[in-house]
């Protein structure tokens, strides 16, 4: 089976399975109102929060000799100051942290606070030479690939793969190339047109009138005749152009429809087309305290542009200026939420005790259960049980878990530290809480 039926065979299970979950045959066994239910566990010393696996970094194979000699260079070019040969033990990278994670403390925290803002203010006023805190945001796709690449990338690599399909399966992935090759307005008004000519076709296949499309028409030449992938539904479906009185003209014949595909499947499959779906990446980043102080993030992350932003915010100086007057609560209310719809996506740094930090990308609307869970995947010890304290809102509670990062304000970007339950305050500092094959993501200073 080619990877366009696929992709329509596991819509059709999806949609099977809510039907019959709106249904209520697939809601499960009953049990008495004060009997436990079978699955449910005992609280943990943590309370209710549940072991973590949803997210599952790209698979990679047991270290290697080699990869293990690759990850010992990469901790060796942190230490670039030192003339000395450096040690690539663990050891030696725990006693470099714990001596930066000293410095960073003795640092100011006014200090600190006027260097981020200054950070922050960069991005605004478009400064060049950036030293940026991610390259910028990246996405897999598992239907195609299992490349990490940019949205702009992934985009021309889909329409690629699409055209590529069209040959084996014309009307199945003319469907998908509508939705993925075209702005959503006119794909969706292309797609409305489609089905009505199609179940014309379906309900009256014998009227002379539906068996002809005049190209010329003005909706067919709106809504159809220019979006791609439009005209490779309709031949798929058994329409070929001929000429009548000298115009142009779609002819539909029952015998021209694509083999093994008919009109009501075409039908169905235009109306559960969607763009492909891309899984953001976490790129994720290993730091040392000194990497990780600033942090100014790239243009990626933003839904508008520099210069849309910078415009923005002049124009609310002036407005504030003129109206010369003291905001209320609701007015910085307000004002706040217009700053945080700014942001697409999320940067999350989490500083675990022992002074090294984790970093990864997010949608501003994945919940806080989303970083749990990338947290545990990155610990060596998936099954040690933590917290994470958020450095503006205090530590975060199960209630949170459901929550999203726009709802908690953690955008665009946050600070989080790790506390590992039942464990001392010495013995925090000594753990090694990464899996050895992150360690090879530290970045050389």
């Amino acid at each position: 089976m080619s990877k366009i039926k696929k992709f329509f065979s596991r819509k059709k299970e999806e949609a099977a399975a809510f039907k019959q979950k709106l249904t209520g045959s697939g809601m499960g066994e009953g049990h008495k109102l004060n009997a436990p239910k079978p699955e449910q566990a005992a609280p943990s010393g943590s309370g209710s929060r549940k072991k973590y696996d949803a997210y599952v970094p790209p698979k990679r194979n047991e270290l290697s000799n080699e990869a293990r000699q690759a990850a010992n260079a990469a901790l060796a070019r942190i230490d670039k100051k030192t003339s000395r040969d450096f040690n690539t033990s663990l050891s030696a990278v725990k006693a470099q942290a714990k001596r930066e994670l000293e410095a960073e403390r003795r640092q100011k925290e006014e200090q600190l606070a006027s260097a981020e803002a200054s950070a922050s203010n960069v991005r605004c006023t478009g400064g060049e030479n950036r030293n940026l805190a991610c390259e910028g945001v990246f996405f897999r796709c598992p239907m195609i690939s299992d490349e990490i690449l940019p949205k702009a990338a992934w985009k021309a690599k889909i329409k690629d793969f699409l055209y590529q399909q069209l040959e084996e399966d014309r009307g199945l992935t003319a469907c998908l190339i509508i939705h993925n090759c075209n702005v959503k307005e006119k794909a969706d008004d292309c797609i409305a047109t489609l089905i009505r000519y199609l179940e014309n076709l379906i309900n009256s296949p014998t009227e002379e009138k539906f068996c002809k499309i005049r190209m010329s028409n003005k909706i067919f030449s709106d809504k159809v005749r220019y979006v791609e992938g439009a005209l490779d539904v309709l031949q798929a479906a058994g329409f070929s152009e001929v000429q009548i009185d000298g115009e142009p003209f779609l002819l539909w014949t029952r015998e021209q429809t694509e083999e093994d595909l008919d009109l009501p499947t075409l039908v169905e499959a235009l109306k559960n087309s969607e763009t492909i779906p891309l899984e953001l990446d976490r790129n994720i980043k290993v730091l040392l305290p000194s990497q990780a102080r600033r942090v100014i993030l790239p243009d990626d992350f933003y839904r508008l542009s520099p210069e849309e932003i910078k415009k923005e915010q002049q124009l609310r100086s002036e407005a504030i200026a003129q109206a010369q007057m003291l905001r209320t609560k609701a007015m910085r209310e307000r004002e706040e939420q217009r700053n945080l719809r700014m942001y697409r996506y999320a940067l999350v740094r989490v500083k675990f005790p022992n002074g090294l930090f984790i970093q990864g990308t997010f949608n501003v609307f994945e919940k806080i259960t989303d970083v749990f869970e990338f947290v545990q995947s990155c610990l060596a010890d998936e099954s040690l049980d933590f917290t994470l304290v958020a450095t503006s809102e205090g530590k975060l509670s199960d209630e949170d878990l459901e929550k999203s990062l726009f709802d908690c304000k953690l955008i665009p970007s946050t600070l989080l530290l790790f506390r590992a339950n039942g464990v001392s305050a010495v013995g925090q500092t000594e753990l090694n809480y990464l899996k050895e094959e992150l360690l090879m993501l530290v970045e050389a200073m």
